[in-house]
């Protein structure tokens, strides 16, 4: 029998590490899905409509002092720093992407970027205005800590907005085995897990509001997308084939996780839940 699968910090981090560059070329610096509303905007137009959704439903304005959690490469906290006038905070546990974040995404005086898990992020209470949190939630375990520490570092009345993987609420044990629970080991997250407990863990926080809709029809593009570009760095790129087939490297396996996750949406198995709340 295999072995349970536990996730950790430091396996996250060392996920982002490993695959840093293939994340970069296959995802590009977002590392977050495309949301596509009128259904011809290219990848990039695409991210940044999903970072202005966000935004709008943390109603991110000039002044505002907001934490982003989880920001991979920056590009998120860039854009609500340089284009809205937010003072951004952003924290990744993966040392590479802190240091592309700040050689790249930095708006001086407007962004921070610190290597801190947020289980034990050491921000102040009561702190921020906003808490941004683009899929950073697949990599949290503890849901209610995970809702706790964002209501604690939240002004009175302060807004969370973000979006995360989700699962329909009751996945058949055929798709738990082979798509939740294997998606789950194979991309080092903590858990896809379905919008009511979400739900229930913030507002046992403290939160009031909960809005939640999902957008997994506008997303799931990015699937193919991503799978297409991974074939093709298969076909033209050594490295690729060196890392995927020649390696030993446990990170190699997520290249087959893109087509788990695409076959999950196409089957209704998995939502994309786009959420915001305010601090009661």
């Amino acid at each position: 029998m295999a072995a349970e699968y536990v996730p950790t910090v430091a396996g996250a981090a060392s996920h982002y590490d490993d695959l840093d560059s293939f994340y970069r070329e296959i995802w590009g610096e977002h590392v977050h899905h495309g949301l596509w509303t009128e259904g011809d905007e290219s990848d990039l137009e695409a991210a940044e409509n999903l970072v202005r959704l966000v935004a709008r439903n943390g109603a991110i304005g000039a002044g505002d002092r907001v934490v982003d959690v989880g920001c991979g490469y920056g590009a998120t906290t860039r854009i609500l720093a340089e284009r809205l006038g937010a003072e951004v905070t952003g924290l990744t546990i993966s040392s590479v992407q802190r240091d592309y974040a700040e050689s790249h995404n930095s708006v001086p005086g407007r962004t921070a970027f610190l290597l801190r898990d947020w289980y034990d992020n050491g921000l102040p209470d009561a702190s921020f205005d906003v808490v941004v949190t683009v899929e950073s939630l697949e990599h949290m375990p503890d849901l209610p800590g995970f809702f706790r520490e964002c209501r604690r570092v939240l002004k009175p009345g302060g807004r969370l907005t973000g979006t995360a993987w989700m699962s329909c609420e009751q996945p058949g044990r055929l798709a738990r085995r082979h798509l939740i629970e294997a998606i789950t080991r194979e991309a080092q997250i903590a858990g896809i897990r379905p919008e009511s407990e979400f739900r229930a863990a913030a507002e046992g926080a403290g939160f009031t509001g909960w809005s939640f809709s999902d957008r997994a029809r506008q997303v799931k593009r990015t699937w193919p997308l991503c799978a297409g570009r991974t074939i093709k760095g298969l076909l033209t790129q050594s490295r690729y084939r060196k890392f995927i087939f020649g390696s030993q490297n446990p990170n190699r396996i997520f290249a087959l996780t893109l087509f788990r996750i695409w076959l999950a949406y196409e089957l209704g198995v998995q939502r994309y839940g786009v959420f915001s709340a305010r601090a009661g």
